[in-house]
């Protein structure tokens, strides 16, 4: 089963950020793959093919890692683009933490996923919700100019999911997710 550790905005979140992406989704470029809403996600840990046998100890371990976690104020906010905005392949808006707990809280996902035996994707963590793939890399300045005036409403992460993606399943031949667990903020 391919898995990731993500936390997932509230409806009201997601909703916002539709309203302002929404206009942009029809400009013409078919290089630009925009994300589906139901997709929108923070991702804490990207684990890929996960053995199922690993899940029960993985779950047990993020559960942990959960119960420790305070709850965190956060804001989506600004934007920018991987691996750079003149080459990019993602466009994305940025996730404000003004306590810088989500860096830590990525660490302790990471770390109950290697406990478990699940190799985590070593990529630098970025805080950030995917808006558009795109089909090669392109420069993506005008786009980040736009997201970048982007400001979404306060709100509180209270858990993390893991998330299960099942690849050209899901809208417009992206993947499709499922949540398989969720453990809330007790810490």
């Amino acid at each position: 089963m391919r898995l990731f550790v993500a936390v997932v905005p509230p409806l009201e979140v997601v909703e916002h950020l539709a309203e302002f992406v929404e206009p942009r989704r029809s400009y013409p470029d078919e290089d630009i793959r925009w994300a589906a809403e139901e997709n929108w996600h923070i991702t804490l840990a990207f684990l890929g093919d996960v053995p199922d046998y690993k899940t029960d100890d993985l779950a047990d371990g993020l559960e942990r890692a959960a119960g420790r976690q305070k709850p965190i104020d956060l804001q989506l906010a600004g934007s920018g683009a991987f691996p750079s905005v003149a080459d990019a392949r993602v466009l994305w808006t940025g996730v404000r933490d003004q306590a810088a707990a989500l860096p830590h809280l990525a660490t302790t996902t990471r770390a109950a996923a290697n406990k478990a035996g699940v190799t985590v994707d070593g990529r630098k963590f970025t805080p950030h919700l995917t808006l558009a793939r795109l089909r090669r890399p392109m420069d993506v300045a005008r786009w980040v100019r736009i997201f970048d005036g982007y400001q979404g409403p306060d709100w509180t992460a209270e858990g993390i999911e893991l998330i299960s993606s099942r690849l050209g399943q899901g809208p417009s031949q992206g993947a499709a997710y499922d949540t398989v667990g969720e453990w809330s903020f007790l810490g």
